[in-house]
């Protein structure tokens, strides 16, 4: 079995993962709620709450599955990217862990876990595909080969989806954090009342540009007054909503077309917006691709998808690992 780890932001996650990565016997986050006063993730905050759980998410992990540390042959940690801070407290605890039983240990891209979640939504899913990763910290689209590795096809210029969504919330007054509180504002909203513009559209590139998208929005607000915004809350929030889908599934969609990918997949935080499921759904029905976005479980930050990403990257030997550091990019 795989100990899969994972403290790359505000979440703090453990999991046990069978040796092929396509099925997790248990799934543990515990999910930071000390920043919301905040207004968005504070690091250190987020690495002493890290420090004073994870060794309980990790023991409920192994409870959840009925095993014990006996039966871990591996553990996989998330070692890049995200808070330094935050991602040096899993990976000291991993080398710990690993270290004590003589075990190998697996570090991986946090990156790489988001897409490797397909493989625990869909066992049967196979290389080659396009992904797009869109998360809080990172936008971007990538070719997966058969040999499960990724290269970038484009990505954010500026802001990620996520911190688009997050912004544009507050903005709005809909507080922390912001992709759900927008998409429940959204609803009943006329997404065509307000016209946010789509950077790049007209692009060939497969790049992302999402702060001009939140710069109409805080000349929108200024326009209509404090009193008028409050009235226009839904048609604001679902126009603005849109805004960020169509831009993600332009350029997904592109991107499917010139690299002929037979399946594409969805990860990330943004993959659990309804809308933006929704979309993409109606779209590759059209076009007869495949199309596999995660759960919204395996959308947002979990150590599954860590251990997911396990059998496909080269693991360190015992006790070779105990020079490995963490890093933020």
């Amino acid at each position: 079995m795989i100990l899969a780890i994972e403290t790359s932001c505000d979440d703090t996650c453990a999991a046990i993962v069978e040796p092929d990565g396509r099925r997790a016997l248990s799934n543990v986050v515990h999910t930071q709620t000390e920043h919301n006063r905040y207004g968005g993730v504070v690091p250190e905050v987020a690495s002493r709450a890290h420090l004073e759980r994870l060794d309980g998410v990790i023991e409920k992990s192994l409870d959840d599955a009925g095993v014990t540390l006996a039966d871990v042959s591996r553990v996989a940690v998330t070692v890049r990217p995200g808070l330094i801070g935050a991602l040096l407290v899993g990976v000291a605890a991993a080398k710990g862990i690993a270290y004590s039983r003589s075990l190998p240990l697996v570090p991986v891209n946090h990156l790489e876990g988001h897409v490797a979640a397909a493989y625990l939504a869909e066992p049967g899913l196979e290389p080659p595909f396009v992904a797009l990763i869109a998360s809080g910290g990172h936008t971007a689209l990538y070719c997966v080969d058969q040999n499960h590795n990724m290269h970038l096809l484009g990505e954010t210029l500026d802001d990620a989806a996520g911190e688009a969504l997050d912004k544009g919330a507050r903005m709005l007054g809909l507080g922390f954090p912001g992709g759900p509180a927008l998409q429940r504002a959204a609803q009943g909203g006329d997404r065509a009342r307000y016209d946010f513009p789509i950077a790049l559209k007209e692009k060939n590139n497969l790049d992302f540009s999402f702060s001009g998208l939140k710069t109409s929005l805080l000349y929108r607000l200024k326009e209509l007054g404090e009193e008028q915004a409050r009235t226009e809350l839904p048609h604001l929030a679902a126009s603005y909503e849109s805004a960020v889908v169509e831009a993600l599934v332009r350029k997904l969609l592109r991107a499917a077309d010139l690299h002929e990918a037979p399946a594409l997949v969805v990860a990330g935080g943004v993959a659990a917006n309804t809308l933006l499921r929704r979309t993409l759904e109606q779209e590759c029905a059209k076009l007869n691709t495949k199309l596999v976005i995660p759960p919204p479980e395996l959308c947002t930050d979990n150590a599954a998808m860590i251990g997911a990403a396990a059998p496909h990257t080269p693991a360190i030997a015992y006790p070779n690992y105990l020079s490995l550091n963490a890093r933020s990019v």
